[in-house]
């Protein structure tokens, strides 16, 4: 049995383990400890959403639904490995199970097959949905297992367990049948060989950073321009919140000069149908990855042959469904390797 982490533990194992992590909303009050005990905690259960769709699938695992009021997990797992945190304390995701399982997860044994619901499991476990439509075909990218494995050796590590103290939800419940489409004695398999072995430095996605103080009127947009990035950017490497308040004296990350990728500019982008040799730049990758739509170019405009391509490499990628429509996302971005950019050259 331990304690339960801190939303400030539990975001910064995440982080030191390699998740990539996007917090919503109020998620570090955003809890059911009103309606029962939360801790002590023995370890974590992970499931599918049986959805599609990122913003879809956040929304309702943040918010619930009339018969199963939300969070209904502490971070949902999207398809390109970022994960989405909801919840912090008591979320309404394990339900009831067996006694008997939760014995073996703590003595970290075989596991029973559940036979009967005897236990609350919202007290004791952390829960993580992964966006799949659970029907056996939907696939499982390799970044989202990779995130499963992360996030499940993340927590693992800052309480002292081994794999053993993962299940899945079908392991759990009689009633349950996820996470359907990989097995979790292979993704426990997969957690063990990372617990065995130092956590890996999380790589700064879009190149080296360095250090800017803030002074007297700076706006994050104008630092942004300054170093030839984007808000949205310069917001995820400091884990800022809108309306991104600065104060005189403030230290940000900011990406280092010369970086050699394009950091990913963000989703708003490219919807605006921007004129950029970014989206040239991006179009030459997306031709030599073998992805091109195109029946001339690649160049600047942004277009309909962009996103054909765009949706050819987030399939090779794995992604399947509204995760490969062709809007850009960060994780996809950062896989193609878009070369550095200026604006104007």
């Amino acid at each position: 049995m331990a304690t339960p982490l801190s939303a400030d533990q539990f975001l910064a194992a995440l982080r030191a383990e390699g998740v990539t992590v996007v917090e919503v909303g109020d998620w570090r009050n955003h809890n059911r400890n009103h309606k029962g005990a939360w801790g002590p905690v023995n370890g974590v259960v992970v499931h599918h959403t049986a959805s599609s769709g990122t913003r879809d699938s956040v929304d309702l695992c943040y918010d619930g639904y009339d018969e199963l009021p939300g969070p209904l997990c502490h971070g949902v797992i999207d398809k390109e490995g970022t994960v989405h945190l909801v919840g912090n304390g008591r979320t309404n995701h394990a339900g009831s199970g067996d006694a008997a399982v939760l014995d073996a997860v703590i003595r970290e044994s075989a596991l029973p097959r559940p036979t009967v619901q005897n236990t609350d499991g919202n007290v004791r476990f952390y829960g993580f949905e992964c966006i799949n439509e659970g029907d056996g075909a939907d696939p499982w990218p390799a970044a989202q297992l990779e995130a499963i494995e992360r996030v499940s050796a993340a927590i693992c590590r800052a309480h002292g367990w081994g794999s053993g103290s993962v299940i899945g939800h079908k392991e759990w419940s009689i009633e349950k049948i996820d996470p359907r489409g990989f097995g979790m004695d292979d993704m426990r398999a997969r957690i063990a060989k990372r617990l065995a072995s130092a956590p890996e430095k999380p790589a700064t996605p879009g190149g080296a950073t360095a250090r800017y103080t803030v002074r007297p009127g700076d706006t994050l947009t104008a630092i942004a321009e300054d170093h030839d990035t984007t808000v949205p950017r310069l917001a995820s490497l400091n884990s800022l919140k809108d309306p991104y308040l600065l104060h005189p004296g403030d230290e940000l990350k900011v990406p280092a000069a010369g970086p050699q990728y394009e950091p990913f500019p963000g989703a708003d982008f490219f919807r605006s149908s921007p004129s950029s040799p970014v989206v040239t730049a991006m179009g030459r990758r997306l031709v030599a990855e073998g992805c091109s739509a195109y029946a001339d170019g690649p160049g600047p405009r942004w277009t309909d042959a962009d996103r054909r391509s765009y949706a050819k490499w987030q399939r090779k990628l794995g992604l399947s469904g509204s995760d490969a429509d062709g809007w850009p996302g960060a994780k996809s971005w950062d896989a193609l390797k878009v070369p550095a950019v200026k604006e104007g050259k």
